[in-house]
């Protein structure tokens, strides 16, 4: 899944995209260098972001959406908590809406993604972007975040959306520390057994590598994402997140060959 935002904060980018032009070129890219997915997202939900109103939201992301309609022949997802957004944006072309507070608003996105028929992902998170640092505070991250995110499946369920349509996200990077991130990667079998859905990680350049890679600007932090999305590969996740497209397709794919070549043969 490649990620494009539209965004003036975005952590991630060392240019920020604005225009929409742009955006759809850097979409299109990714599709060419072997992206099964993009994740459109018109604003940043990097720890301490401001938010933004539904009609900015809406004006950074639905003439982007409008122009890849035609040339991008792959799925598009809308990466907002908002239902008003998502529901223009599946109106627009979008199939997957991506929900980081994993309806913790409440189940009105889950019942116009439901309505649509789209897919639906559940993130974990707890907070809001202003307050998420100061609530990760875990007994045992994976029990807890298997938990949480059940209670946001039952909420999906509730407001009309088919399982079989969801999607879950363990959160790396949102309400964690570094080592929660770390617990939750390294232990993600775990959690695909408790949850028993498609699991969808995004490592990609987020702040727990700057504990192994020392306090390197994100855009740098591509070859700490490639160990983490080996990882995450190697663990079952069905689902990675990220930037450098053209380079982590092909850490997926020999990831990929690894677990399915791997096991020992007598």
């Amino acid at each position: 899944m490649g990620i494009v935002n539209i965004t003036p904060d975005s952590f991630a980018e060392a240019s920020h995209v604005l225009d929409p032009s742009a955006a759809v070129d850097r979409a299109l890219r990714m599709q060419q260098e072997g992206a099964d997915l993009i994740d459109l997202g018109g604003e940043s939900t990097r720890p301490g972001a401001d938010p933004v109103s539904i009609d900015e939201e809406l004006r950074r992301v639905l003439p982007v959406i409008d122009r890849l309609n035609g040339p991008l022949h792959i799925p598009l997802s809308i990466d907002t908590y908002k239902a008003k957004v998502a529901e223009e944006a599946v109106s627009a072309g979008a199939v997957i809406v991506n929900d980081i507070h994993g309806l913790r608003d409440g189940g009105a996105l889950a019942e116009t993604t439901a309505a649509a028929g789209a897919a639906l992902v559940l993130m974990h998170s707890r907070g809001t972007a202003k307050t998420m640092a100061g609530q990760a505070a875990y007994g045992d991250v994976v029990a807890e975040v298997a938990d949480e995110l059940r209670e946001s499946m039952a909420r999906a369920v509730a407001a009309g959306m088919d399982l079989q349509r969801i999607i879950l996200d363990p959160g790396i990077g949102f309400a964690k520390q570094a080592a929660h991130s770390y617990g939750v990667l390294t232990r993600l079998p775990e959690l695909a057994h408790a949850l028993d859905r498609p699991l969808l990680v995004g490592p990609s350049r987020k702040s727990f590598l700057r504990g192994a890679l020392g306090d390197r600007p994100a855009p740098e932090r591509d070859w700490g994402t490639a160990a983490a999305v080996t990882a995450a590969v190697l663990a079952g996740a069905h689902i990675v997140r990220v930037h450098a497209v053209g380079e982590m397709v092909q850490v997926v794919r020999v990831a990929e060959h690894l677990r399915c070549n791997g096991s020992p043969r007598s």
